[in-house]
């Protein structure tokens, strides 16, 4: 009886003693047989390393992290060569499970896990959009600069600056029809960070008390007492 108890007593101290993570993040990368797996994040205006896993054959990793508030992370890959890739990714507590492929590390990236994540793709499939032709008109603009075409390249120079209006007003909106995400003041802090201010405190205003109270929103909120203090 002596025995049983000291087992189960041991058995609570050690479980006791496991550190209980915040974020897991794990998954699997096809083909990779050896290389280093970084976990980092934005620390001020610093990239830092949270965690990091040696693969030697095994190509399934798990990560962790410490977690307040839901936040993006980087997932990178140092595939021992001067070439880096990183997956960028919105974490929340818990599980989050990215699989992807040595050869197209951070297209072929399939991540499941928040609901921040879901929201982010979402946002992101738009932009894509815009981007894809943003990178056709300077294909363009080139060419029309090789020919002389000045009325192109007017043209053009005007189709970019639309579309460049147009990156900003979907940002605006879609902050404001997601003010109950950390995805909001995040796109806020990182797409349209230079753009008029009224803009930035519309966003801020329309946040939930508890966004508000996340990683970004309280960023968003120093970043606009900043901007409107040096107005003064």
């Amino acid at each position: 009886m002596k025995k049983i108890t000291f087992l189960l007593l041991a058995l609570l101290i050690i479980s006791c003693n496991e550190k209980q993570h915040d974020l897991i993040v794990k998954g699997h990368i096809k083909d990779l047989k050896k290389g280093t797996i970084y976990l980092k994040k934005a620390n001020d205006t610093v990239i830092v390393t949270v965690d990091s896993l040696v693969i030697n054959g095994n190509s399934q990793f798990e990560l962790h992290s410490d977690l307040e508030s839901p936040e993006v992370f980087f997932l990178y890959l140092d595939k021992n060569s001067s070439e880096k890739d990183r997956i960028t990714f919105f974490a929340d507590k818990g599980i989050t499970e990215i699989n992807t492929t040595l050869k197209n590390f951070v297209y072929d990236a399939k991540i499941k896990g928040s609901v921040q994540q879901k929201t982010l793709e979402e946002y992101r499939a738009i932009m894509s959009k815009m981007q894809d032709r943003n990178l056709d008109l300077i294909k363009e603009h080139f060419e029309a600069q090789k020919n002389n075409d000045t009325a192109k390249v007017r043209a053009l120079k005007k189709e970019s600056d639309n579309i460049l209006k147009r990156k900003y007003l979907y940002t605006v909106n879609f902050a404001l029809n997601n003010k109950d995400s950390e995805v909001a003041p995040y796109l806020a802090l990182s797409e349209i960070y230079n753009a008029r201010i009224a803009l930035l405190d519309t966003i801020n205003i329309s946040l939930t008390p508890k966004v508000k109270k996340s990683k970004y929103g309280k960023k968003l909120q120093s970043f606009i007492d900043k901007i409107k203090a040096s107005e003064k």
